[in-house]
């Protein structure tokens, strides 16, 4: 269900999603969405049974840390367990990486998701292209 992005097809279809889910949805502007980390981050995408693309992530270094971004689902796909099984399989990846810590900038709505699956806020709520953040961090090894 769930693999690493390896080849340009995923990639689009990775950017797909955002594009709805961030730009469509959010309002995100779209050279906002994509930036210059596409080239060195590690993506994740989420087909489900039918090969329809629903649910993409990625992650890179920072610091020695792995910083999760660009968490997305399609609508029509949340609230069925999508969301902690995406969050499982890039955290796998990161450790593979070899990586023990992952960090990422949750939206406020989804604090207590993150919560839920053992990561801790840190820090004050913050604007990120209008949407209030809170930096959120979890051990995994």
């Amino acid at each position: 269900m769930f693999e690493i992005v390896r080849n340009e097809k995923m990639m689009n279809d990775a950017l797909d999603i955002r594009k709805e889910v961030f730009v469509e949805e959010q309002g995100v502007p779209i050279d906002n969405e994509i930036d210059e980390f596409e080239t060195i981050a590690t993506h994740i995408i989420g087909y489900d049974q039918h090969g329809t693309p629903f649910a993409t992530a990625r992650f890179r270094n920072v610091d020695n840390v792995a910083k999760i971004e660009r968490v997305a689902i399609l609508k029509q796909y949340r609230k069925h367990g999508y969301g902690k099984q995406l969050m499982q399989a890039i955290e796998h990846a990161t450790v593979d990486e070899g990586y023990d810590t992952v960090k990422l900038n949750a939206q406020c709505h989804a604090q207590a998701f993150y919560e839920s699956i053992g990561y801790l806020s840190y820090g004050s709520v913050f604007l990120e292209e209008g949407i209030e953040h809170i930096a959120m961090k979890k051990s995994i090894k």
